[in-house]
């Protein structure tokens, strides 16, 4: 029987017979014997686990000695009995407590490789690994009246990473611990730790038993605010965006929603908001340090479209518009085939985080050399959250075809959006998924007043695959115009297709309805997908900041649901975890068109 103590992570293995060494794995040299000094002997390790078998050549230490010149046959006897020592310890890392180990030399290969002292060889049968048998836990100073904190103990427990009946290894015992106080301190017991823990190997039945204690401390509600850094836009903008009112039950997921919520709302630079350990233990301060953007600031771009050649851009924001104390932002984009420019202006948000907001944009961008003028107004109020936005508005839109006819059609309407995301991790997600909704009623305005509905569905999901082979994306679209006749609706509430985010190989907005002279509208239905797999480009068996990805994409747009036939675009690219968010590079190829096509793009924005 051995005893296995272990204590927040630090542990030592103990058998009852003698004192061994720490369990702790060494890290011994790998690099290779060069030329100049040959190889003593060589190690071979056979075992039916692949796994088990890198595992041991990695972390023997015998493998130190594989280039001493002066070792005799004695000595390595000596390392050889160790070796047996230090494997079976490795072995019980990984929950194998009643190994066969088997060791011998070959000396018929008189190669290099083999060395002047011959070839050792290890076969190990692992034999079954250990199961737990039992888990015990003890909590101690736990408020026996406080109902929800019982519940919370108890889930940890439900929770635990290796049940009854579970194989044991060092790892997932560690990683156990790590998981269940993660779980303590998420939700209000921030102070909690653990105070012991201990597993106790029964060798003959090949079981552990587990012991954990476990001290929670107060649970913790939520102080005053310290605010910190507020000079320009003051501390009731704040408190408004943090939504961390004195009294609520402490829960690190809060306080990581209220500083991405102060971040995002462009205000700030940096965000730090954390609980004040020096205040009282069960209703402490929190304290928000800001350091708060500039009051104006410019940005000037430079770049290059694949269709239309060299392209500049500015765009200039306001955080605080003298007199109106709103947020402007102005953008300008100039290159060949499009000109726009567009005004935002964002209220500053009330106690709900709801926020009016009005925007104006025009847009000309020549479309199979026809220039299409085209106009956008919009009001209404917006509130965003760390997982649901909304938004009400009502929207005015113009668009003008500047050939023969100078044909001008417009349309009023009143629209609806929300937006759901669950990602694991933000820029960076692993897993998770998302789901878009817009919905708009509105009429076309002229002689020809016709009412119609317009909705949009857009979807996101991650599916991790494993720790090396990455995940999968799978995003769909789909939307459609209800009306009698659409020939009267403006092109900006109808739909095209093609581009960086929907169908790579096609340039932006280049899939829709081909007309009888070869040129594509916009048409009432929309359907679009992708499949995409990215997976982590690892160096030296660390993974990197680069990811490689195969993607596939489809869409079609049509006026009539028979008719949605897709167009294919597929490739292969390359995603950067970049300080300033992810990077995409894709060479995508247009089955339709036989055309490879560049697309960048930066940024994660569901």
């Amino acid at each position: 029987m051995a005893v296995l103590l272990a204590a927040l992570g630090l542990t030592a293995l103990v058998p009852t017979t003698t004192l061994a060494q720490s369990s702790a794995v060494p890290v011994p040299s790998t690099t290779s014997p060069s030329t100049e000094n040959p190889q003593t002997f060589g190690l071979e390790v056979h075992s039916n686990d692949k796994n088990i078998r890198d595992f041991l050549l990695q972390h023997l230490d015998l493998q130190r000695y594989r280039s001493l010149s002066d070792l005799d046959e004695m000595e390595l006897a000596r390392l050889l009995r160790e070796a047996d020592v230090q494997a079976r310890e490795l072995l019980g890392t990984l929950g194998f407590f009643k190994p066969t180990l088997r060791w011998s030399q070959d000396n018929s290969d008189p190669s290099a490789s083999a060395g002047t002292l011959g070839l050792v060889l290890l076969d190990v049968d692992t034999g079954p690994a250990a199961r737990i048998s039992e888990v015990q836990w003890q909590w101690l100073d736990v408020v026996a009246d406080d109902p929800e904190a019982q519940a919370q103990l108890k889930a940890i427990e439900q929770q635990w990473g290796l049940p009854p009946g579970e194989t044991f290894s060092q790892n997932a015992w560690s990683r156990a611990k790590n998981q269940t106080l993660r779980q303590l301190l998420a939700e209000r017991f921030p102070w909690g730790r653990i105070l012991h823990s201990l597993a106790l190997v029964d060798e003959p039945n090949n079981q552990v038993r587990l012991w954990l204690t476990l001290e929670p401390g107060p649970a913790v509600r939520l102080g005053t605010l310290q605010i910190s850094g507020a000079d320009k836009y003051g501390a009731t903008q704040v408190e408004r965006l943090a939504r961390l009112p004195s009294g609520q039950v402490y829960r690190q997921s809060d306080l990581l929603e209220a500083q991405q919520r102060l971040v995002t709302s462009g205000f700030y630079d940096s965000v730090f908001v954390s609980l004040d350990a020096e205040g009282n233990p069960a209703q402490p301060p929190v304290k928000i340090e800001l350091k708060e953007s500039l009051r104006q600031k410019w940005v000037l771009g430079l770049g290059v479209r694949s269709d239309s050649g060299a392209r500049v851009s500015a765009e200039h924001t306001h955080h605080s518009v003298p007199g109106l104390h709103w947020r402007s932002v102005s953008k300008l984009s100039l290159d060949k085939d499009l000109q726009s420019v567009s005004l935002d202006l964002l209220a500053p948000p009330a106690a709900s985080l709801w926020r009016w907001n009005t925007s104006a944009k025009f847009d000309r961008e020549k479309l199979f050399d026809v220039p299409l003028q085209s106009q956008r107004w919009r009001a209404g109020r917006t509130q965003l959250g760390e997982k649901i936005d909304r938004s009400y508005f009502a929207q005015y839109d113009s668009a003008r075809l500047q050939g023969d006819l100078q044909l001008k059609l417009e349309s009023i309407s009143a629209n609806f959006g929300w937006t759901w995301r669950n990602f694991d991790s933000l820029p960076f997600p692993n897993r998770g998924l998302g789901v878009g909704i817009e919905l708009g009623s509105g009429v076309t305005l002229g002689d020809q007043r016709e009412p119609y509905v317009r909705w949009l569905v857009k979807g996101l999901g991650l599916v991790p695959l494993g720790h090396s082979m990455g995940r999968l994306a799978v995003r769909a679209d789909m939307g459609s115009v209800v009306s009698r006749d659409t020939s009267n609706l403006p092109a900006t509430q109808l739909f095209w297709t093609g581009g960086d985010n929907s169908v790579r190989g096609y340039a932006p907005n280049s899939i829709g309805v081909t007309d009888a002279f070869g040129i594509s509208e916009p048409g009432r239905y929309l359907a679009a997908g992708s499949l995409e797999w990215q997976r982590p480009i690892r160096r030296k068996g660390q993974a990197t900041d680069w990811e490689s990805a195969v993607f596939v994409d489809a869409g079609a747009v049509a006026n009539d649901t028979s008719q949605l036939k897709p167009q294919i675009g597929y490739g292969v690219g390359a995603r950067w975890r970049s300080p300033v968010g992810p990077v995409r590079i894709d060479l995508a190829y247009a089955q339709a068109l036989q055309k490879l096509r560049l697309h960048l793009s930066v940024g994660f924005t569901f």
